[in-house]
């Protein structure tokens, strides 16, 4: 596995493009009400991002449909937008990537839809704070599966099971390459594989599930992955780089 360090130039112009996402999913956050269709909220998400000088980068990535993920309720992440509308009491998950200049940003939210229920406000607080939890904790020298075992434990602790055979992912010049960063440990020993080094850029992204771990994808669009107890989901991310010997988030206004 190679992951690429970054110079500080770099790191600024991923800056750029994650700025961008953290400025729309900041946009949606205000604007995004119950009434309005999944497919408005793609619109608004793509119509926005574009006009910060970004280009929506998950639209015809891997063949996604759409500018934007809009995962609602049990779908946790790669929700395709459709004409569904939004009620209240819903939570929605917002997952967006841009690109500038050849540099990808990539970042995603869980929203609440007017008022919730409390078990679904600790839901949502559970992802992130597991991802801010991560994010406080890096430190150079510190291995992935430390981290990976890090919020597996957070997780759990607060009463939720993290998704399986989704992760994190590193971020550069591509939207997604190494290292790749689960929410929990793969196989028995966080003490081994690859360390944390500045320079690294990377995307952290909690996916929660309440029962079950296991994804189920969508067998009508083939994208979006549900939960395989059918209970609502909530998933956060933030992109960051590793300087000076710790994380500093890229994606925030």
């Amino acid at each position: 596995m190679a992951i690429p360090l970054r110079n500080s130039n770099e790191i600024q112009k991923l800056r750029v493009a994650a700025n961008a996402v953290a400025q729309t999913l900041k946009y949606l956050e205000k604007n995004v009400k119950a009434g309005m269709s999944l497919l408005e909220v793609d619109k608004l998400g793509d119509d926005y991002i574009r006009s910060l000088g970004a280009r929506p980068s998950f639209k015809g990535l891997y063949g996604f449909p759409n500018a934007i993920c809009t995962s609602l309720n049990e779908v946790i992440i790669h929700g395709v937008p459709t004409d569904d509308i939004l009620k209240e009491g819903d939570i929605l998950g917002i997952d967006i990537g841009s690109e500038i200049d050849g540099w990808y940003g990539d970042a995603a939210i869980t929203m609440p839809i007017g008022k919730i229920s409390k078990q679904d406000e600790d839901l949502i607080a559970c992802s992130k704070d597991a991802l801010y939890y991560a994010i406080d904790i890096i430190k150079e020298g510190m291995r992935f599966k430390e981290l990976s075992l890090a919020l597996e434990e957070f997780i759990l602790g607060r009463g939720f099971v993290p998704l399986v055979r989704f992760c994190g992912h590193g971020i550069g010049k591509e939207p997604h390459c190494d290292p790749e960063i689960p929410n929990y440990l793969e196989g028995k020993k966080a003490k081994q594989g690859p360390k944390i080094k500045n320079g690294m850029v990377f995307c952290l992204e909690p996916m929660i599930c309440q029962k079950d771990e296991e994804p189920v994808i969508d067998k009508k669009d083939n994208w979006s992955v549900r939960s395989a107890d059918g209970l609502r989901t909530s998933h956060y991310e933030h992109q960051v780089a590793v300087v000076n010997g710790k994380a500093e988030i890229l994606t925030t206004i």
